[in-house]
């Protein structure tokens, strides 16, 4: 895709095409999407060729250090031609189910949302389907302003089409003088206003001040941009030791000449220091999003739009749809043997530990804690409460522990993690004989680095359990703080929480049908990031339950959605699955006959190369595994990044949301194929998000409301939790385990993936640097793999 400024810039060419150069030949106004494609009511006057060519000049921009002298105005050809007519009868059909989702169909959904944009892409700054005003803005600092925004999409439904609208946000760069700009997100007063240029797309900042940087002139003379800008421009630098913005072509432009318009999207990850800010000014009670996005209406205009009118569309009914929607049963969850209330119906999507011992539980021998703190600020009756708290908590919980006593260490340095863990694994084993089977480690706060290499030491070097605590938190905490942490611990030592009941959800629990789930996921470098791979991520059920999951994670391409080594991941976990089965639950030769695949991550455009790429791929790995018969495969997509939100008109719960396990399965869902949306969780802040599942291939027969109360089900087995989730448990360990791949590198190596690292880095290098992510990338511990250790 081009960049915003190269967007901008071919928007405004079309524009003035349309508009002023030949009006005669585009009306109705024709439309341009901002890459190759303009759309037209009618079919334009072109001939039997249906091709035209258009010549025109528009004014350049002023010289700067280092351009070519003598240029005259700009000329620009713009070629059409004709390469497709849209039906309106064909999207008809599509829409009362008479019509498959080809390319026909799909192109004339894009006209239409081209349609719509046109007009606020002209108006306001915006950024594919989202288009952002001042009116409500916010100031961070660090140079970064927030702007609302306005998301409008086309979207197909049952017999009728229409409009998504939702807030969304924006940051911007704030406008003003690029020296200003600079020091605010130095943190700096800010300097002096200095003089506006011309808007061009900045490469980057030269690392040496405009007296010191130099090029090579049109006479073939090294100069200075300050004595290029003195001797062609008769102006003197009032900072010549300030370094210079440098564009296309080794182009150089004093800082102070040089200034930020408004409205600059952007396209950077926004600093974690200002992710807080963010979601602050992002996050909109339901009322509160339901007013905007009505405002949002008003500023939208579709009757307004010259251009919605000439293409002959009509909003019926501009106002938020009312559409009907039902209420799942909660599944019933079961707790383990000592429980005075074995088990439980969540109640708006939360429960509590009072009274339960989880289902199955590991004694833990022996224990260490780590301390990264001061022993003035975290002191020795502080970690002894810590202590206390914790066997406490194991007590209350069912979880058996063999020595109270653990050994305590204090370190200050972080550069040597890996020594200072080992040697107090060391130095349990002197003490008791025997090494320990969890490692407690409390941290600081702004600790990344600190709790990657704790858990790269843990999960891929020493395969033992670690627990990563903040001293801030478990300092004097409540009980309900060490409840919480002993639900990751008890996994990580190959427990189970909790388990669905086998009534409540007979179809993961049918002894008849073993049946495996697997949630699937990829993860994509930061914009920018050439030579970063992406990550993918398998994770599945080993036991009967659908509650004890193991994972495996692999290295590939940079920004490729489709996961190449999901036959040997699937291979792996269904050999798993199998061997826990025999030796765990005494159940040799037990494989599975059912297969739910979670996909996580994947656009509606990618659905058919799921089903080309990977589907292909889960197949062989069943045969690979020796399952024969081959087990009958189920395909879902959970859609996350949407902007569907459902607001009730009765019975919400306290934070104002849909009540957990809202669903809409009709009005709003695809014309042709299987999809539903369910908001599976209570809301805490803002306004919930319902998950979209999508499904793309079924040989099991599934009814809609198996799948929907099945999926909700899973969304209540998260281990680390006791409220139900926003997506499926295997789909959220997906999730957590991509995110988790810079564990995977040796902290102490070259190959890091946090903080400034995912900086980018030549394109030309970007085939090598793959390669040595994929030679750094060191797999899990044979003994971490069989646990869940991404808890």
């Amino acid at each position: 895709m081009p960049p915003r400024a190269a967007l901008v810039a071919l928007l405004a060419v079309a524009v003035l095409l349309v508009l002023d150069i030949a009006p005669d030949i585009f009306t109705p106004r024709a439309v341009y999407d901002g890459r190759k494609n303009l759309f037209a009511a009618r079919e334009l006057p072109f001939g039997p060729s249906g091709t035209h060519e258009f010549s025109f000049t528009l004014v350049d921009r002023p010289q700067a250090a280092g351009e070519a002298t003598g240029k005259g105005p700009k000329p620009y050809r713009v070629k059409l031609t004709l390469v497709a007519t849209i039906n309106p009868e064909i999207l008809a059909r599509f829409l009362q189910g008479q019509q498959s989702h080809d390319n026909t169909v799909l192109t004339a959904i894009t006209a239409l949302n081209v349609v719509i944009r046109m007009e606020p892409s002209m108006k306001y700054p915006f950024n594919v389907r989202s288009f952002f005003t001042k009116q409500e803005m916010k100031n961070i600092g660090g140079g970064i302003h927030l702007w609302r925004g306005y998301f409008q999409s086309v979207r197909p439904a049952i017999g009728k089409m229409l409009i998504n609208v939702d807030i969304s946000t924006g940051a911007m760069y704030m406008p003003g003088p690029l020296i200003s700009v600079a020091l605010e997100f130095l943190n700096k007063i800010p300097g002096q206003q200095t003089v506006a240029r011309t808007p061009r797309v900045v490469k980057k900042l030269t690392s040496l001040g405009a007296d010191r940087e130099s090029f090579t002139d049109s006479d073939g003379r090294r100069v200075s941009v300050s004595a290029y800008f003195k001797q062609h421009h008769n102006y003197t630098l009032r900072y010549p030791d300030i370094i210079c913005a440098e564009f296309a072509n080794d182009v150089y432009v004093p800082l102070e000449l040089c200034s930020v318009p408004e409205g600059q999207i952007m396209r950077k990850q926004i600093p974690s220091e200002k992710t807080k800010d963010v979601l602050e000014f992002a996050t909109q009670q339901p009322a509160q999003r339901l007013r905007s996005i009505t405002n949002a209406l008003g500023v939208l205009a579709y009757g307004q739009s010259e251009y919605v009118r000439q293409f002959g569309m009509h909003v019926a009914n501009p106002r938020p749809a009312t559409i009907p929607a039902r209420i799942l049963d909660t599944p019933t969850l079961q707790y383990g043997p000592g429980s005075k209330q074995p088990t439980i119906r969540p109640r708006d999507g939360a429960w509590n530990m009072i009274d339960k011992k989880l289902y199955r539980t590991n004694p833990i021998g022996m224990w260490a804690i780590v301390i990264y703190e001061r022993e003035q600020r975290f002191t020795p009756q502080i970690a002894q409460e810590m202590v206390a708290g914790f066997c406490s908590a194991f007590a209350a919980m069912g979880i058996t522990l063999q020595q109270p006593r653990p050994v305590i260490k204090y370190f200050q340095s972080i550069n040597k993690v890996a020594e200072q863990l080992r040697a107090a694994g060391t130095e349990c084993f002197q003490t008791y004989k025997k090494y320990p089977d969890l490692m407690i480690v409390v941290l600081p706060e702004s600790s990344v680095d600190l709790y990657t290499a704790v858990k790269h030491f843990g999960d891929c070097t020493q395969g033992v359990a670690t627990q990563c605590v903040k001293s801030s938190k478990s300092s004097r905490a409540k009980p309900q703080y060490f409840a919480n942490v002993c639900l990751k611990i008890n996994v990580k030592l190959g427990g189970i929480n909790a388990i669905p009941d086998p009534r409540s959800v007979s179809v993961l629990t049918d002894p008849h049908n073993p049946t495996m789930v697997m949630g699937a996921d990829v993860i994509h470098p930061a914009p920018g990031a050439d030579g970063r791979p992406s990550f993918t991520a398998l994770v599945g059920n080993v036991d009967s339950d659908t509650a004890k999951y193991v994972a495996d994670m692999r290295v590939q391409t940079s920004r490729q959605e489709m996961i190449d080594d999901l036959k040997d991941m699937a291979t792996k976990i269904i050999l798993m699955y199998r061997g826990y089965r025999a030796k765990a639950e005494k159940k040799p030769g037990i494989a599975p006959k059912r297969i739910i695949f979670y996909r996580d991550g994947v656009s509606e455009g990618q659905f058919q190369h799921v089903l080309d790429y990977e589907l292909p791929q889960l197949k062989e790995a069943c045969k690979a595994a020796g399952v024969d018969p081959l087990p009958k495969i189920t395909i879902i997509v959970v859609g996350k990044r949407h902007h569907v939100r459902f607001f009730p008109t009765r019975d919400s719960d306290r934070s104002g949301n849909c009540p957990a396990g809202t669903v809409v399965d009709n009005n709003i869902t695809h014309p042709t194929e299987f999809d539903f949306y369910l908001q599976s969780h209570g809301g805490l802040l803002g306004t919930s998000r319902p998950a979209h599942y999508s499904v793309l291939y079924d040989e099991n027969g599934f009814t809609p409301d198996s799948l929907q109360a099945l999926s909700f089900a899973l969304c209540h087995v998260y281990a680390r939790s006791t409220r139900s989730v926003s997506i499926p448990a295997p789909v959220y360990y997906a999730d957590t385990v991509c995110s988790r791949a810079k564990n995977h590198y040796d902290p102490n190596g070259t190959q890091q993936l946090s903080g400034d690292d995912w900086a980018s880095t030549d394109t030309r290098d970007a085939a090598s640097q793959l390669e040595q992510f994929r030679a750094s990338f060191k797999p899990l511990h044979e003994k971490t793999s069989r646990l869940m250790y991404f808890c």
